[in-house]
């Protein structure tokens, strides 16, 4: 066996060794906890823009000197650190949002959104969102508004955002 590679399998127990152990041990820690944590998707309220059983990374410094935009896609704090949604943001404090015929209206106007595939036919009377919150929803909008659950939640809540 090649010396270099005997010496990568089996490396030599010294202080070196030891220190880029804790080292690299740390290093993941903290990134996996702090910066990316990852996430397995589960549900089909945003195909096809992120897949059933999929996985994915949480960006959680997104949102630390920025607030979140209409359009962004967003990780949200449902239940502890271990239960998130994953929706889009179509409102932001202040706005007055509608669904009319599957159509979504901000502030009375119809709003583009070409990440839509599935067709609806959802129906929610105009409601303004609140300060400090936005207004989140799935892309796929061909369940009944019944079993959806999006609306209205917290800035705070927000994670962060998928890497991909």
């Amino acid at each position: 066996m090649n010396n270099r590679l005997k010496q990568f399998f089996y490396p030599t127990l010294n202080r070196s060794f030891a220190i880029r152990v804790v080292l690299v041990t740390t290093t993941a820690l903290v990134c996996f906890q702090y910066v990316l944590t990852p996430f397995y998707i589960s549900g089909r309220s945003m195909e096809p823009t992120y897949r059933d059983g999929s996985f994915n990374f949480c960006f959680r410094l997104r949102y630390v000197l920025s607030e979140p935009r209409r359009r962004d896609v967003v990780t949200i704090r449902l239940a502890g650190e271990s239960v998130m949604l994953l929706k889009r943001v179509v409102g932001l404090s202040g706005d007055v949002v509608e669904f009319k015929s599957g159509r979504l209206f901000v502030n009375k106007r119809p709003t583009q959104e070409p990440y839509l595939v599935f067709p609806s036919d959802w129906n929610l009377a105009p409601r303004t969102i609140k300060p400090g919150y936005v207004y989140v929803v799935g892309d796929n909008r061909s369940v009944p508004i019944e079993v959806h659950q999006f609306g209205q939640t917290p800035v705070k809540r927000i994670v962060g955002v998928p890497l991909w």
